[in-house]
């Protein structure tokens, strides 16, 4: 299925082959269950190019994500002048960027989403705690929603109304989701000394961030109750992507529905691990999308 994804996506060369490859193990790791929802339900020349916007997605989050703020600057300086190179020359040292640039070549919104992006990172290198709601909202406005969109852009119709209510959309979802990442990853990030729970919201449970206790598990209800709503008014997101592209949009928000109950499920435990989607479960959403989008195709 592989194989037939690159001839599809117009990847023909044997080096391009094995980077668009190797990008897609490194997404495999990253996010299994989203990976699987775009191997079943995107159409195969489509997934090459998701694969390298996520790969990107995740190298510059990676490289930037070390280090006291000096060094993580400095890191994101010198990816960006590696990141313009690969652009400019259309080639790079490095396979993810390689396959970046051709991936831009096929699909030219990339390249301003990746810019976006880009200028987005110097807050997530500068921040170090989220004071409120307010606050997370302009960390997903300038980092999270144009790191969605370097991968959300394929799937965006071409008219422009249409266009603006699915990034609308995409904004709502984004948010949710970098909520539950933030609860997720809770005893990662304390140890870090980079909590992304507000700090309002902390101060008001009474809770503390590095045990399991009764103030953080009113925290967590309440931050997974916020994650709840955005996901609900989310659900439109499916109704403006094209068809093609539908079956995909259900199984990831199905996704999100899954890592809220997880989170709810662990609650103030999410002190010492972290917590994620059931693979079972998510295996089963997958497979009920895959055998309606089929029933879909057969009936048209």
């Amino acid at each position: 299925m592989w194989k037939r994804a690159l001839d599809r996506a117009g990847i023909g060369a044997p080096r391009l082959r094995r980077d668009y490859t190797e990008q897609r193990r490194a997404v495999r790791r990253y996010r299994p269950a989203e990976y699987a929802a775009a191997r079943l339900l995107l159409p195969a020349g489509l997934l090459p190019h998701v694969v390298a916007a996520v790969a990107f997605m995740h190298e510059t989050d990676d490289r930037i994500d070390r280090g006291a703020e000096e060094e993580r600057a400095g890191a994101l300086a010198e990816w960006e002048g590696l990141v313009r190179k690969a652009f400019a020359e259309g080639d790079s040292g490095l396979p993810v960027l390689r396959c970046l640039t051709r991936t831009a070549e096929r699909h030219p919104e990339v390249r301003g989403h990746v810019e976006e992006f880009l200028r987005g990172s110097a807050r997530e290198v500068a921040w170090r705690t989220l004071a409120d709601d307010e606050d997370l909202e302009r960390y997903v406005r300038e980092y999270s929603l144009p790191g969605l969109m370097l991968t959300a852009c394929l799937l965006a119709p071409a008219e422009p109304s249409a266009r603006e209510a699915f990034t609308a959309h995409c904004h709502v979802l984004i948010r949710s989701m970098q909520r539950l990442d933030f609860l997720e990853d809770l005893a990662e990030d304390v140890r870090a000394g980079r909590p992304g729970v507000p700090a309002d919201a902390v101060a008001r449970h009474g809770a503390d961030l590095t045990r399991p206790g009764p103030g953080l598990g009113r925290l967590v209800e309440e931050q997974a109750d916020r994650a709840a709503a955005d996901l609900v008014a989310a659900a439109a997101l499916v109704g403006v992507a094209a068809p093609a592209y539908r079956p995909f949009v259900r199984a990831l928000t199905g996704v999100q529905r899954l890592r809220l109950d997880a989170v709810r499920r662990a609650g103030p435990a999410l002190a010492a691990r972290p917590s994620g989607p059931p693979a079972l479960r998510a295996a089963a959403l997958l497979l009920r999308e895959t055998a309606r989008a089929r029933l879909g195709r057969r009936s048209v």
